[in-house]
């Protein structure tokens, strides 16, 4: 039996922050010493949260991009946060938002993701840049979903015509990814932890997407022979969303968690946060 082929996605990303030294250099020769500035918001002190937002500052640094960090307490209501949002949205030094999920239960958090500019929407989580790639018109993918369709991409796993299965129906993970398979010609059917006859279904699958949010939830034996699994989820102890204990060495090829898809997400963000500053600046000639 061959070997699984493990989907790096550590390795992906450093290639990906390596381009983007190029371009952040270039652009920073081409306006005068300014360099691509993503704006993060956190709202409150969940530790999860802040670790997240630490890395993607450090992925902003790592490649010279800025990176500014704005934190907003607790108590923060909806207004005061479509107020801070709306002045990332006209400062014209910010090129990409990031508003770091999840935020306080007091928080529309619907309304917040949507208040984000299209064009700094980096992260894509507005409902309008969901509708947009979903009809192959142009804008940001979601970071995640965008991410796992580069490590595809690169690893050259063909779409048109395979059956892929999606265990996830979040806005901002399983349904954008259902919609970018759907967009490169492959089937897809879109599951999730309450699909009756779920193992059968994911039998199926020629490509699996693991994003319930469950650890370990998919199990090997579910996984036919040759498929692909794309794990997306992670969880304390360096799981994710597949049994990667069991056996599934029958799979063709598989994510490993960490390494695979969590790397791409910054990778993502990051490149996306330079290809808005690069499209803004050009929209601003005109």
């Amino acid at each position: 039996m061959t070997t699984p082929l493990i989907l790096d996605g550590k390795s992906l990303a450093k290639q990906v922050e390596e381009s983007l030294k190029i371009r952040v250099q270039k652009f920073k020769d081409t306006h005068n010493g300014n360099v691509p500035t993503l704006a993060t918001i956190l709202v409150g002190s969940d530790p999860a949260s802040a670790t997240y937002v630490k890395m993607k500052g450090n992925a902003c640094a790592r490649v010279g991009m800025q990176s500014l960090k704005i934190e907003m307490p607790q108590s923060t209501t909806t207004k005061e946060l479509l107020s801070k949002i709306h002045e990332l949205n006209i400062d014209a030094s910010v090129n990409g938002i990031l508003l770091q999920h999840p935020v306080p239960s007091q928080i529309d958090e619907r309304a917040a993701f949507d208040a984000i500019d299209l064009k700094k929407d980096v992260d894509g989580v507005t409902c309008l840049g969901f509708g947009r790639m979903s009809m192959g018109e142009t804008a940001h993918g979601s970071a995640t979903p965008a991410g796992i369709m580069a490590i595809i991409g690169h690893y050259n796993i063909e779409l048109e015509g395979k059956h892929a299965v999606v265990i996830g129906r979040s806005p901002i993970l399983g349904k954008p990814v259902a919609m970018m398979l759907l967009n490169k010609n492959a089937t897809v059917t879109i599951c999730h932890s309450r699909t009756r006859g779920l193992p059968e279904l994911v039998k199926q699958a020629d490509i699996v997407i693991a994003a319930v949010g469950k650890p370990e939830f998919v199990q090997g034996s579910w996984i036919k022979e040759g498929a692909v699994i794309i794990d997306a989820g992670y969880h304390p102890g360096n799981i994710g969303d597949v049994n990667l204990k069991d056996d599934v060495t029958h799979c063709s090829a598989y994510t490993p968690v960490p390494g695979g898809v969590g790397p791409m997400t910054i990778a993502t963000l990051i490149r996306q946060t330079m290809d808005s500053a690069e499209a803004i600046c050009i929209e601003s000639r005109f």
